[in-house]
This record gives structure tokens, C-alpha cells and sequence, in this order.
């Protein structure tokens, strides 16, 4: 099975980008699905989070507002925090990548914002970057509800530059030319990855 690891800033369009593949046949892994639900009620990260972040816990639920504001400018908190939720995150993965087996999958996508800055990209075929001009990105962020400028500078702060991701991916989606030739670029990704001659980038590393 190949390994499409997924990736973007904030307002890049990767969530757009992973339902595009969904669309196409292609089964999804949404890292940021996983986490929310590990979060919830009766989630597995509840109660490390809060005994690590004392008062992000609120009627049972981790309340990612006050843990996103605790860890926010301080790189030993996220650290702490990466330490905690990255196993529970991957001990979900493993269950999807049983699942997409037993089905018979040919090929999984991991939905990963941070896929460079938590090393995921090393562990698969295939690097997808979705993107888009950086004044487009502002404009699509902005323009959520209670997003602000001083915000959205603290969060594309920890995250890998786009140029960066871009120079980095082995294939590029760019969502600023509308939906239809979003899935176009989608379509060609998966022929290319799904062509005998494609050669992994992990096969690629080795040798």
C-alpha cells in the first residue's frame, strides 16, 4: 500500500485537497480528526492533558482554546504536549492502516498539518502539498469567524514556511485556481503514484 502523506499551512486548502481524494476512491486518514476525537469526552488524551495543562479541561472535554493559548510561544509545552498526544495519534493510525489493508487499498493518504514539523514525512511514499499565494491564505483565514492577524502570524509561526513545504513535496496542489483544477492535479497525482514505474520516496532514501 502506498503512503500519501498530505500536508498545508493554515487556509492552503488541504482539507479541501483530502475530500478531493476521499472523492476519488482514495481512503483518508485526518490527523486532525483523530486528535479532536482523542480530545472529546471520554477521549484517551483527556485526562494526560489535563494532569500536564491544569485548567484546560473543562465539563470533561479538552478545550483546545485554552491548551492552543497554554502552549502558544512556548516550545517545552508544545513539546510536552506533542509527547503526549503523537503516540495516542499513531496507535489510531495503525487501526486505519489495518482497516485500509483488509479492503484491499491500494494506496492511504495521511491528512497531516504538521507532517514536516513532526518528522511523518519521512515515513512515506509520497509528499502532497496543497498551496496557495500567501495573500490568498490570509484572506481565507481572516475571514473565520474570530481569527485575527496577531493570531494567525502565532500560528503560521510554528509551522513550516510554505516555500519550505512546497520545495520540500513531491507533488504540488495549488487551490488558488479554483476547485475543478484542484481535482485535476488530484486525479494526476494518484495516476502518477499509481503508475508500475513510481518509485517510492522511501525507496528512493534507501538507495
Amino acid at each position: 500500500m502506498i503512503l500519501i502523506g498530505l500536508t498545508g499551512s493554515i487556509g492552503m486548502g488541504k482539507s479541501t485537497t483530502a475530500a478531493m481524494f476521499r472523492d476519488a476512491g482514495v481512503p483518508v486518514y485526518d490527523a486532525d480528526a483523530a486528535v479532536h476525537d482523542l480530545y472529546d469526552l471520554n477521549g484517551g488524551a483527556v485526562g494526560p492533558v489535563g494532569d500536564a495543562f491544569p485548567g484546560v479541561v473543562k465539563d470533561g472535554r479538552v478545550d483546545r482554546e485554552a491548551l492552543r493559548q497554554a502552549v502558544l510561544g512556548d516550545p517545552q509545552a508544545l513539546k510536552r504536549l506533542n509527547a503526549i498526544v503523537h503516540p495516542l495519534v499513531g496507535r489510531d493510525r495503525a487501526g486505519v492502516f489495518a482497516r485500509a489493508q483488509a479492503d484491499g487499498a491500494d494506496l492511504l493518504v495521511l491528512d497531516i498539518p504538521l507532517l514536516f514539523e513532526t518528522g511523518g514525512d519521512k515515513a512515506v511514499d509520497a509528499i502532497v502539498v496543497a498551496s496557495a499565494p500567501a495573500r490568498m491564505q490570509r484572506d481565507r483565514v481572516l475571514a473565520r469567524p474570530g481569527m485575527t492577524p496577531d493570531r494567525l502570524d502565532a500560528i503560521l509561526a510554528q509551522q513550516l514556511a510554505d516555500a519550505e513545504k512546497r520545495a520540500r513535496a513531491h507533488f504540488v496542489v495549488d487551490t488558488s485556481r479554483g476547485l475543478d483544477a484542484a481535482r485535476e492535479q488530484v486525479a494526476a497525482i494518484i495516476a502518477a503514484v499509481r503508475d508500475p514505474g513510481f518509485r517510492s520516496a522511501r525507496d528512493r532514501s534507501a538507495g
